[in-house]
């Protein structure tokens, strides 16, 4: 019995090298290959010449004037010279290395050729000739071991051998409520273009139908996660407020709101997988904290892990403090611990004498074992992959899982990245703090920045300089870190001691550097973006990026939220000559805005969803058919329409949705734990 799952060996022609060549694309079965679809469309429709313009791809047909000449130039080289007739213009067409075009070109014939147009020498120089009447041609993404016309026959014989299983994923109503091609029209459209309507019909179709199933696949996840048996963390109220009561601020309406969100997951039965958005400052250490505590007066332990042994040494002194009047044991485990006191901790964990453990990877560890872990916190949640998340909830009896970033996450990324979790916002900064005053200077103004840096480091404060670059590089005029790092040695001497820290110093190294900044032994460090994420010096009151525009937004944001963490306003200066208008748009935003979810929109729109985190980071999937920034609109339908659908009582049983369940088991691999 057929299916669109079948391997494409089925097809005529495909044999183990052609597969090899296919699987490189990403195409396996005949559902791969009839959703491969051509990424644009050359226009094949004749023009006239005086319709055209210069350098403009175009079709002229027309009645061949001269007998077609072969000259031979340079070394191997061939070209086919003929004129062609089109109404009253003749116009000179070229085929260079294509001998064999030739004997397709006969004087007085009518013929159709494609090719670029030179309008100054009223030239065209040909690509090739077409056979049949066409008004666009596909164009697919190809590689050396398999041609365009290959792609569109195999498309075209896999079409044509299954059309009866190209069923409707996407259920009728919707077909219906948004006026979208049924499955096999879209795909024929797609592959066979008739007119630019029809192919744009059949994107949208294909857009909405990829959006569709991308987030049936992540509520289905979320719903599960609502099934299956969490852990309902009893806690004691009055205990919890009279916490929140003792702390030596009062918390914003923010985070009064995301810490009640939070409070109610953990009381419920069902599992907790939270994501706590705040940007840079905006207090998601205490709600973690107000959510420990409310773990730990129910009995149960929870654990803190964060990306590096720095920021977890941070945390694991700010949880301390939270909890200096409390009878609160916190312990931290890093790598590098000695034997005998990581054995003593881990006997201590396993039988609940340590309350809270903090750490980075080292956490989940097979021979670390806690008594009865509630709560486990994920901090820069991006930083670890699905695997490592996984294995922290394991740590326990389904412990509920809250993760944190500062990164401002667009609401693109986070209904597609994060459409699984429930998000929490903090969109309000702590009350008093000073908003950082960020300028934009060239680098003719560098003088100027080193006066100001001297003004600060005379005032006691320190600075961070940051430069992209650790070593030479040809290809990019970026000043060294080194470089750098020994230029303001030589200009601030021994009076302002500057140090340097990078990512190829090993973890001892740049922990004892940074410890020596924090505690003020250095006036600045001139840094990589190794400090990029989380680390707290409340002295530091002025960041320096060199290079500001070879930095994405996002990272600028963060970096620049690495000062103003204490009481004295904090300066950001920007060092850049940008060489086009967007790259002087991106620092003016810069200047003009603290927001860090305004900030990451602007980047998403200017730099695409890839690069935000790093894809192997953010876990952004790659759409065929549709973008993300530029259909935002329909992925949030998409969204909405699959939470009804997966929250319809027995909806896995209901004829509609048949076709789309099976899609979802073939296609995503759904478990079958559904029926």
């Amino acid at each position: 019995m057929k299916s669109l799952t079948d391997s494409v060996q089925v097809l005529p022609g495909v044999g183990p090298k052609r597969v090899q060549a296919l699987a490189e694309l990403g195409i396996s079965t005949i559902e791969d290959l009839i959703t491969y679809y051509p990424f644009r469309y050359e226009d094949l429709a004749a023009k006239e010449p005086q319709n055209v313009v210069d350098q403009q791809k175009v079709t002229f047909q027309g009645v061949v004037a001269t007998q077609p000449t072969v000259a031979r130039f340079g070394r191997q080289k061939v070209r086919v010279n003929f004129r062609l007739l089109i109404g009253n213009e003749s116009v000179m067409v070229t085929f260079f290395n294509q001998p064999w075009i030739k004997n397709q070109i006969n004087a007085d014939e009518e013929i159709a050729v494609y090719g670029k147009w030179d309008a100054n020498r009223r030239s065209l120089t040909g690509i090739k000739i077409i056979d049949e009447e066409a008004n666009l041609q596909p164009v697919y993404p190809a590689n050396k071991h398999i041609r365009q016309a290959t792609i569109q026959q195999l498309a075209t014989d896999a079409i044509n051998q299954y059309q009866e299983q190209i069923q409707d994923v996407i259920p009728e109503e919707l077909i219906t409520k948004y006026r979208l091609l049924h499955r096999l029209a879209m795909v024929q459209a797609l592959h066979f273009p008739a007119d630019d309507q029809k192919t744009r019909d059949a994107r949208r179709t294909a857009m909405f139908e990829e959006f569709l199933t991308f987030q049936m696949g992540l509520q289905l996840v979320k719903s599960r996660e609502r099934i299956e048996n969490g852990t309902a963390i009893k806690y004691q109220i009055q205990l919890v407020r009279e916490f929140i009561q003792q702390l030596p601020f009062e918390l914003t309406d923010a985070q009064k709101r995301v810490t009640n969100e939070i409070l109610a997951n953990l009381k419920s039965p069902t599992h907790m997988n939270r994501l706590l958005q705040g940007d840079v400052g905006s207090g998601k250490t205490v709600v973690a904290a107000i959510a420990m505590y409310a773990t730990l007066t129910a009995g149960m332990q929870a654990t803190l892990m964060a990306p590096t042994e720095i920021l977890a040494e941070q945390h694991a002194n700010n949880l301390s403090r939270f909890f200096e009047k409390l009878d609160v044991k916190i312990a931290l485990l890093v790598g590098g611990i000695r034997k005998k006191i990581r054995d003593e901790m881990l006997a201590e964990i396993k039988n609940g004498e340590i309350d809270i453990v903090v750490g980075t990877h080292a956490i989940i560890q097979e021979d670390v074992q806690f008594k009865n872990l509630g709560l486990g916190i994920i901090d820069e949640q991006h930083r670890f992959g699905v695997h490592q998340r996984q294995l922290l909830r394991e740590k326990g009896a389904a412990p509920d899982i809250l993760a944190m970033t500062a990164t401002p996450i667009p609401r693109t990324l986070a209904i597609t990245t994060y459409g699984d979790m429930d998000v929490s916002i903090i969109d309000q900064a702590p009350a008093g703090r000073k908003p950082i005053i960020t300028k934009w200077v060239k680098r003719g103004e560098w003088e100027k920045v080193l006066a100001f840096m001297t003004k600060e480091f005379a005032n006691g404060r320190q600075a961070f300089i940051v430069t992209p670059l650790i070593e030479e590089s040809e290809a990019m005029d970026l000043q060294n870190a080194m470089e750098l790092y020994q230029e303001l040695c030589e200009f601030f001497g021994e009076k302002y001691p500057i140090a340097i820290l990078h990512g190829k110093m090993d973890g001892a190294q740049k922990d004892q550097i940074m410890a020596d900044f924090k505690e003020g032994k250095y006036m600045g460090l001139v840094s990589t973006t190794v400090i990029e994420v989380g680390v707290d010096v409340p002295n530091a009151t002025l960041m320096v990026i060199q290079d500001a525009d070879r930095f994405g937004l996002a990272q600028l944001h963060q970096l620049r939220g690495r000062v103003g963490r204490g009481q004295y306003q904090a300066y950001c200066i920007l060092v850049a000559d940008p060489k086009n208008e967007v790259g002087k748009q991106r620092m003016q935003i810069m200047v003009d805005t603290n927001d860090g979810f305004e900030i990451s929109e602007a980047d998403l729109k200017m730099r695409g969803q890839g690069d935000l985190f790093g894809k192997q980071q953010s876990g952004v999937p790659e759409f065929k058919v549709g973008d993300p920034v530029v259909d935002l609109g329909a992925l949030q339908t998409a969204q909405i329409d699959a939470a009804k659908i997966v929250s319809q009582p027995a909806w896995d049983q209901d004829p509609r949705y048949q076709n789309l369940r099976l899609y979802l088991e073939n296609k995503i691999q759904i478990n079958k734990s559904l029926d």
